[in-house]
């Protein structure tokens, strides 16, 4: 009897291409993880704004200022919010694909600010002066008195 020294060319094909499926399958996981990732960070960017604007509130006994009129975070806000929303607005930006979906409204006593998430475009996350915050099918944020509804 003689001895086998190595792998036939068959045996090793079937090897890679169990290899090949097997990292097509991890590949395609981690895509709906990005996702998932993706709109935690949205989260976590709008409850920061929850938290800077109370900060506005708290020194300007208004929420005014906390958005800008074309609907989006006030970067001219009074120092040192102003930087801090351009920031936040920004990274929501980025998680979204670089052009930002978000709506922001604001007045004296009330806000309301929703912004859509990745994983499925149709979704809001949304924040509001009454404490609310969450996931809605639709914008809800058409006013600065408009409230989660959640």
């Amino acid at each position: 009897m003689t001895k086998r020294k190595g792998f036939t060319l068959i045996e090793l094909l079937v090897v890679i291409s169990i290899i090949g499926i097997l990292a097509s399958i991890v590949l395609v996981g981690l895509g709906g993880a990005r996702k998932k990732a993706k709109d935690a960070r949205i989260t976590a960017d709008l409850s920061q704004v929850r938290a800077i604007a109370e900060l506005i509130n708290s020194d300007k006994e208004s929420y005014a200022s906390t958005c800008a009129s074309d609907d989006s975070l006030n970067e001219n806000a009074p120092s040192p919010y102003g930087a801090q929303l351009r920031t936040v607005e920004n990274d929501i930006a980025e998680q979204q694909g670089g052009t930002l979906h978000m709506s922001c409204q604001a007045a004296d006593n009330d806000y309301c600010i929703a912004a859509r998430l990745v994983t499925d475009t149709s979704k809001y996350y949304c924040i509001d002066s009454t404490g609310q915050a969450g996931t809605t099918t639709t914008d809800p944020c058409t006013t600065a008195s408009s409230t989660c509804g959640i």
